[in-house]
């Protein structure tokens, strides 16, 4: 008995994809478990049995909602630190990279799943079992680094969070501005967030938030089809425009990219609800579909973007449009809306963690918790964006620190913990191509701190002269 006891506390391991209480998540299988036979490879897949599983159609709408935001608005502002030429080949590499290393991560995450003999691991959970498994001098490392991970999404989905909140605030305001000049400020519209916030974020499983998510691409496709109708109207000849930029703005145009393409923290509980894991990988798979989606459309809204406005634009290009434009003013609304609905998505990272370091602590009184833990959350994201209304500025330079490291660089340090002594391929090619990325992403995340930067210059009065010689000296 108490063996079996054992057994059955080892296979509770944490997993991202049980959320809401899921029983079929307990296997009978364990690693300290002598009576199982190798005769059969665990699968992991065949051990999944969610509660609400989510369909390929459904993952695909999520991934998209996820890397399909305010990103893809300030494609404009990114193809002019390229220029029209080196902007597609850059959205090319760019979106090439995010989407290998998001491959690399699940791919590490599956096989780590097949030697734990475990169903699924979130994107902490993973770093940690590879550390764990992986060469001898970091095994020690495992819980560390689970920890770190854990803490580090949580952080910066919160401060995501708290900008959308601000993005919703400003939106509302600038709207009813035209109508009512200076009737409510923008605190005041953050706080009217408040209930709507709340109430969406009850929502407990990703199947659940699949129609909101598909609102929210629907909504967000009439926005780019209103800013098409303004980005299409008299465009100019391309030769008015930069085909190859000057080289030392090439890393913000890139670290803008891969800020507004990263979703990394909402792929592993998307992949881990599917009902067909298997179709998340793969060609044409999950993955591949949506970001082939994702990367059209950035290279389409950035290069006419930037061919109708040059170097006026705009951090969002909806700011470039009229601003007595019914609209315009309609867009404005619409992003508001897509900027709403995407909260509760990404709201769905953080409670992620809470809820699992619950796990095993559950009351009678659990539902009544879920319910205050959420309300509290959301609180105090709105909280703090009505405290600092140009919060984003600096969770704008934290955001892409963060999303540069936990999207690529840590992908390719968690690739090659698992490779190392499994083999790294003919003439060790698997770390040359993660060295190169590493690389890569480092020029990402300083590029990234340094657009921030700039943007608190501009913004807080540093001056125009300031920020030439701050950019010269960049260069």
């Amino acid at each position: 008995m108490a063996k079996e006891k054992e057994t059955v506390d080892i296979d509770n391991f944490k997993s991202t994809a049980d959320l809401t209480n899921n029983p079929g998540f307990q296997s009978s299988l364990s690693i300290a478990s002598k009576d199982v036979t190798d005769d059969k490879p665990y699968n992991p897949f065949e051990h999944r049995n969610l509660e609400h599983p989510n369909s390929t159609v459904g993952s695909v709408v999520h991934l998209l909602k996820a890397c399909l935001g305010t990103g893809i608005l300030a494609m404009p502002s990114a193809f002019k630190n390229a220029g029209l030429l080196m902007g597609i080949i850059g959205t090319l590499i760019a979106g090439f990279l995010c989407t290998h290393t998001v491959a690399m991560l699940v791919a590490a995450s599956q096989k780590i799943c097949v030697i734990m003999k475990k169903p699924a691991l979130s994107y902490a959970e993973t770093c940690g079992a590879v550390c764990t498994y992986g060469p001898k001098r970091i095994q020690s490392w495992g819980p560390t680094v689970t920890v770190i991970m854990d803490y580090s999404l949580v952080v910066t989905y919160f401060s995501v969070l708290c900008v959308y909140v601000v993005f919703i605030g400003s939106s509302l305001k600038e709207v009813m501005d035209v109508y009512a000049p200076g009737s409510l400020s923008i605190q005041a519209y953050c706080a009217l967030t408040l209930v709507p916030l709340v109430l969406i974020c009850q929502i407990r499983n990703l199947k659940y938030l699949v129609p909101f998510s598909g609102c929210a691409n629907v909504m967000l496709l009439v926005v780019i089809c209103i800013t098409s109708y303004y980005v299409f109207s008299d465009l100019p000849s391309i030769e008015d425009r930069d085909l190859v930029a000057g080289i030392g703005t090439w890393p913000l145009f890139l670290s803008t990219v891969v800020f507004a393409m990263e979703g990394i923290g909402l792929v592993m509980p998307v992949e881990n609800e599917m009902k067909n894991p298997k179709r998340f990988l793969g060609c044409p798979g999950v993955l591949n579909t949506a970001m082939i989606i994702v990367i059209g459309l950035f290279v389409v809204m950035g290069f006419f973007g930037y061919l109708q406005f040059g170097d006026e634009a705009k951090g969002s290009v909806t700011l470039n449009l009229p601003e007595d434009a019914i609209l315009a003013q309609l867009t404005k609304l619409l992003m508001a809306l897509v900027i709403f609905f995407s909260y509760a998505l990404q709201f769905y990272v953080p409670m992620e963690m809470i809820t699992r370091t619950r796990k095993g602590r559950e009351c009678k009184h659990e539902n009544l918790i879920q319910v205050a833990i959420r309300t509290v959350l959301v609180t105090a994201t709105v909280a703090v964006a009505a405290a600092f209304p140009n919060l984003e500025l600096v969770i704008s330079f934290t955001g892409a620190v963060f999303f540069s490291t936990l999207g690529l660089l840590i992908p390719v340090l968690v690739d090659t913990a698992y490779h190392w002594d499994r083999g790294l391929g003919p003439c060790g090619y698997i770390l040359l191509k993660n060295i190169i990325i590493g690389i890569i992403s480092i020029i990402v995340l300083f590029s990234g701190a340094i657009v921030s930067l700039l943007q608190m210059i501009e913004e807080f009065g540093g001056g125009h002269e300031n920020q030439e010689s701050l950019n010269a000296t960049l260069t």
